[in-house]
């Protein structure tokens, strides 16, 4: 009797310990797919993240490109001003110098020169070219500002 015992009692705790593999190995085999799925969540986040990383750099590439032309169109609008204005201020310079000749040869003209339409004609003169030596002034003025 002793015998029959032992083996009901062995076959149990055979299916016990059967059970108990079972369990193992199935808690094993989701711990393994849950790790591959972490695995693949955390491969997949690294993905988007590098992905991220390419996208806010080509972004700052694009954006430092803009601002370098936007500086360079600046630069030429701004050159091209000062040239437009040097030119002009020349200009002006070179109509100052011949009204200046202009009114000096007037003044030495009129001494000699009777009547008052000389004498008016030349305070006309000297006005023009002092009006002159003011434009050349505020151009010269204004090239220094920029």
């Amino acid at each position: 009797m002793s015998e029959e015992r032992r083996e009901p009692d062995s076959k149990d705790l055979g299916v016990q310990v059967e059970a108990a593999e079972r369990r193992l190995t199935q808690a094993a085999e989701a711990a393994a797919a849950a790790e591959e799925r972490a695995t693949a969540e955390i491969q997949a986040l690294e993905a988007d993240l590098e992905k991220e990383r390419q996208e806010h750099a080509e972004a700052l590439e694009r954006l430092r490109r803009q601002h370098a032309e936007e500086l360079t169109r600046e630069r030429q609008s701004k050159e091209r001003a000062i040239a437009a204005a040097e030119s002009r201020l020349a200009e002006i310079e070179t109509q100052a110098e011949a009204a200046e000749r202009r009114v000096e040869e007037a003044q030495r003209q009129a001494p000699n020169a009777s009547g008052t339409s000389a004498d008016a004609e030349t305070r006309a003169r000297e006005a023009a070219a002092a009006w002159l030596r003011s434009q050349v002034e505020a151009i010269r003025r204004e090239a220094a500002g920029r």
